[in-house]
């Protein structure tokens, strides 16, 4: 069954990328689990070809929440993750479903509102927004879909002293990825917490260029670190180990993290190096 549903995912993902038999060897395709963010802001795609050129890897992804691309792990249904999710990680590898944990890159998650903010809370901190938004009744859309933004997201509701924030009036869940859940946003003038990547992109379209505001932004605890983790091939025999040895050493070289650096939406970086050794 394991079998059956990696070979189901990767043809999938050969299908959508127009590669059809024949047209990729299998021992060259390296399939990762990752969040929505690196694929909805185009970073994949650009980075997918200097992967090919520079190791001869066919790197293939599945673009979902943190949470469920560790759960594709688990099930061995693909080789790595890069996911934004400190705590999930840990958990991951300390279960034994991954290896070679590194930091990759950072960004940062901002809150974001309708421009006339209602709940008045920008310039607060945080914990003191969230506050704000429940003294003052406003709408947030919540990803609610285990993935890492939504993670976080429930850390500071629970940081700021608020335990029941899923039954407050106005809250809504998407179950959907940062893109759809800012269209919602939108749509219901409401708050939501994203990250600051999805959100430049977001803003690129000029149709929505004045739809949200950034409110709260800068705090240590809004920093979003991603991770790259190699499947357990001890408990995953068919993860091509190798192959995510040498995409990882790659991504954690000065070449690779150039190639974070480099990538650009409106001109402007949005994911930043953040490499170290395994953790």
């Amino acid at each position: 069954m394991i079998g059956s549903l990696r070979i189901g995912i990767l043809a999938v993902v050969l299908a959508l990328s127009g590669v059809g038999p024949g047209g990729t060897a299998d021992k060259d395709v390296l399939l990762m689990a990752t969040t929505t963010s690196t694929d909805a802001t185009g970073f994949l795609d650009a980075l997918a070809p200097k992967v090919r050129k520079t190791l001869g890897i066919d790197l293939r992804w599945v673009a979902t929440g943190t949470g469920k691309a560790l759960e594709l792990g688990k099930r061995c249904d693909v080789d790595m993750v890069l996911v934004h999710a400190p705590r999930a990680e840990k958990d991951f590898v300390k279960a034994g479903y991954g290896i070679d944990r590194r930091r990759l890159m950072y960004n940062d998650f901002v809150l974001v509102g309708p421009p006339g903010d209602p709940a008045f809370v920008k310039g607060t901190n945080i914990q003191e927004a969230l506050r704000r938004l429940v003294g003052a009744k406003a709408g947030f859309v919540s990803r609610g879909d285990d993935s890492g933004t939504h993670m976080k997201e429930r850390e500071l509701w629970q940081a700021a002293g608020i335990d029941n924030f899923g039954s407050l009036p106005g809250y809504v869940e998407t179950g959907q990825g940062m893109m759809a859940t800012l269209d919602v946003a939108v749509q219901r003038r409401a708050y939501t917490l994203t990250d600051r990547a999805t959100l430049a992109k977001f803003l690129d379209n000029p149709q929505r260029a004045a739809s949200l505001a950034i409110l709260v932004e800068g705090s240590t605890e809004l920093l979003n670190r991603y991770s790259i983790i190699t499947v357990n091939p001890e408990k995953c025999p068919k993860v091509k180990t190798s192959a995510a040895k040498r995409f990882t050493d790659w991504m954690t070289a000065p070449e690779g993290q150039a190639s974070i650096e480099s990538f650009r939406v409106s001109g402007k970086p949005i994911f930043f190096p953040d490499a170290e050794g395994p953790q």
